[in-house]
Parts: C-alpha cells; structure tokens; sequence
C-alpha cells in the first residue's frame, strides 16, 4: 500500500459585513483565556548551561481546563462553542511563547492579544448551494457569506475545514489526502543571501539565483529611505510608506512562490534539506551585513516548500566551515581552502555537499567525498580557472528568471584535481554500509 498524508489548503474570501463588534468580543475572550492560565502557570528553578533559569509549566489538567470553561462561560452571550475555539487558541500561543522563552527570544512577559479574528469550528457552520452560514448566537443571529462565484471553489478539494474571520477576509480550509510519491533520493540546499545551492549525488550541484529577491527587498529599501525622513512632519506620506512596504511583501512572495513551484515540480519524489537558520544569531557589527541578512527570506522559502514537497530541518553549524576530512577552517571569500588536505573547492558547494552527508548521517569524510563526486566526473571552481590536470567540459549555468529554471540549466560538471584527495580514518565497515544502501558501489 502507498503511504498517504493529509494536506491543508487555505483560501480566503472578501466580505463587506459588519463583524467589528464580534470580533472584539472574541478578542477580549481570547485574552480572558490567556490571562488565567498565566495566573495558574508554575515557575520552576533548573540549571541550564551552568545557570539558573525559570522554566515555566503551563497547567493541562482536565479539571483546569473544565474549571476555565465554565469560567469564561459566565459572562459569554454567543455560541458556547467559541469559548472552545478560544481556549484551544489560547493554549497554542502560550506554547508559541514558551518555546521562544526557552530560546532566549521572549521575556517573562504576558502575551497580549492585539489582532481581531475569530476561529470558527466546523460544528458552528453549515454550508449548503454556494453559502456558509455562521451561527453567532444559537437560533437568533448568524452570518452568511456567499461563496459560490469564488475563484478557487472548481480547483479546491477535500473537505472543509475550520474557518478564520476577520475584518476583510473569511479564510476557508481544506483537508484532503494524498499520497506519498516513491521517495527518489535526498537534496541538501545551502542557503546564502544570493543563491540557493543544492546537491545531491545522482543530480550533482545546484544553483538558484535570487538576486532578483534581494533586488526587490534593495529597490523598496531605497524608496522608503526617501520618504521616512519627511513623513515624520507630513503624515499624509505615511500611505506612501504602507503602500511600498505591501509591495515589497507581494512581490518578494510572488518570486518566492514561482521559486519553490519550479524546484518542486523540476524534483519530484526528493526529500529537501533546508538549513534551520535563525537570523538574530547572525547579525554582527556591520549594519551592511545586517541589512543583508535582514533581506534574506530563508523562512518563507522553507514555509512554502513545506507543503510542495517533503522538507527536512538540518543543523547549519559549521557546515561551510567544515572541510571532507572533519577539520574545521575559517574560509575567506567564495573559495574554500582546507589547510590539512588542501582541498580547494567553492564555498557554497563545499556547505551543501556537508548539509547532505547530514542528510544521510554519515560524518564528513574525504572518502565519502570521493565517492559522491564519482558518479558525476568530479567538479570544477565556479567563476575560477580548471587546473592544469583537471577536466572541464562545460561551466556551470545560471537562469535570468527563476520561473524559466529546468534542470539541465542547474546542473554542473564538476572537476577534481588529481591527488587532492587522501584516505581518512572514518570506519570502512559503517561508510561502506551506508554507501551500499545508496546504491554508490
């Protein structure tokens, strides 16, 4: 039997109605629900990393959860089934808030609930020739929204799921099945600011160009710079402002968007490695390079691959540090050079080639290095000369558009110097395995 997984498809509607004063009354529910289970949230002292820390225990017993229900049932005039919906809300991002207490990113205080929406379960809505109707409160009030003419009604599939309301939009879900395609291999991607590099042993090294994403976010960047000196005396340049920034948001996701559709439709069947980077670690002294890293979209491009193919979260700790024999260097420039076994080999390749041996769990090892350049004839340096001894038919190739991007367009031929490479000490019997299992001989 093929292996089948659910998938959540989001659509949303434009409205007109009038729907403020329900949805402050959710949002003061919703904050009613948080502010009790803070009160009842439990500090315990631990020692982490050789200091002293406040782990915080949020309370999950059935009879709080009772207790708390009943509670916000007293004063609430609606459905009772929204107080459902704002306590499973609630709980989700109190959790939200815990894991980015426990990372260093959030502080001890209270989440405050700023946004007007509300969740509507699937028993507090019926849909029945083109209309949902939102019960608000039982037998007396409800919402129709007319969905029939929307655009996404003939392509989406499965069943609907929960609703989002707010002031604008009615967002619609859907759950369907699917299943799983046979699993092809593996891909590693290294994300740099420019560039998404990949590589895999069948396919060789890939490269997708971004510098038109980071043009978008640089040409926004200049524009707003113009106006934000002048719009704190003329408030009218404000919309300006607003409207830029909408811009700049469209058009980078639009890019993104026709980015990832053509990674995953050109690599159907493969497992994508991404690197699980996080932005506030990589900022340093120089405001340039923080402006870059700023610009850099790596969460939106891994968001939106997450639900067109199979995505897996990898380690990025010294990956483009790290040489094929497992000595760490601290390369400067796109060349990389190791000073063990003097392995000269681009930056960016040397990290995603790391990345994949992550994937597969086999250390860094130059045998392991050998055998994966093997199938495709060795590499060459991108933008460098071949050596003397080295063999390069064709330089690698770049796409001006990424909605134009096909694979042979991203594959390379690399080239390896001849007695570049030594034996390492990694066990014979576990790389052999493993190699075995991947079909390399």
């Amino acid at each position: 039997m093929s292996e089948c997984f659910y998938q959540v498809r989001s659509y949303k509607v434009k409205h007109n109605c009038d729907v403020k004063w329900f949805l402050e009354a959710y949002r003061w529910l919703l904050q009613r629900a948080i502010d009790e289970i803070w009160k009842n949230i439990a500090w315990k002292e631990k020692i982490v990393k050789n200091r002293r820390r406040l782990i915080p225990i949020i309370p999950k017993s059935s009879e709080f959860k009772r207790n708390l229900r009943n509670y916000l049932l007293g004063d609430w005039v609606f459905c009772a089934h929204y107080v459902d919906s704002a306590i499973k809300q609630a709980y989700s991002i109190l959790k939200s808030w815990r894991r980015n207490y426990l990372k260093g990113r959030r502080t001890r205080a209270k989440p405050v609930v700023k946004k007007k929406f509300v969740r509507v379960k699937e028993t507090l809505y019926s849909y029945k020739n083109g209309k949902i109707k939102i019960s608000i409160k039982p037998y007396e009030e409800h919402l129709v929204f007319d969905v029939q003419n929307a655009w996404f009604w003939s392509r989406a599939k499965g069943e609907m799921g929960e609703l989002i309301l707010n002031e604008k939009f009615l967002i619609i879900t859907f759950r369907f099945k699917q299943r799983a395609e046979k699993l092809k291999g593996m891909i590693a991607w290294d994300c740099n600011e420019k560039s998404l590099d990949g590589f895999n042993p069948e396919i060789g090294w890939i490269r997708v160009d971004l510098r038109k994403l980071f043009h978008i976010h640089r040409v926004c960047e200049l524009k707003r710079r113009r106006l934000q000196s002048k719009a704190s005396r003329k408030p009218s340049l404000r919309r300006v402002l607003e409207k830029y920034s909408r811009r700049e948001r469209n058009r980078a996701r639009d890019f993104i968007h026709k980015v990832t559709t053509t990674i995953a439709e050109a690599f159907k069947g493969y497992v994508h490695g991404f690197e699980d980077l996080n932005k506030e670690k990589m900022l340093k002294k120089s405001r340039t390079h923080n402006r870059n890293v700023a610009k850099s979209d790596w969460k939106t491009i891994i968001s939106l691959m997450g639900y067109k193919s199979r995505v897996r979260l990898l380690n990025p700790y010294n990956s483009s540090k790290t040489c094929s024999s497992g000595m760490v260097n601290a390369p400067k420039g796109a060349l990389y050079k190791c000073r063990s076994c003097e392995l000269k080999i681009d930056r960016q390749l040397n990290a995603c080639m790391n990345l994949y041996l992550q994937m597969e769990g086999l250390p860094p090892s130059q045998k392991l290095f050998v055998e994966l350049v093997r199938g495709w004839g060795g590499f060459t340096l991108t933008g460098g000369e071949a050596g003397a001894g080295s063999n390069e038919p064709v330089r690698s190739l770049k796409a001006d558009e990424p909605q134009r991007l096909s694979m042979d367009q991203y594959l390379s031929i690399l080239s390896l110097e001849p007695g570049s490479m030594l034996m390492s000490g990694v066990k014979e019997s576990k790389v052999q395995e493993r190699l075995q299992s991947r079909g390399v001989k």
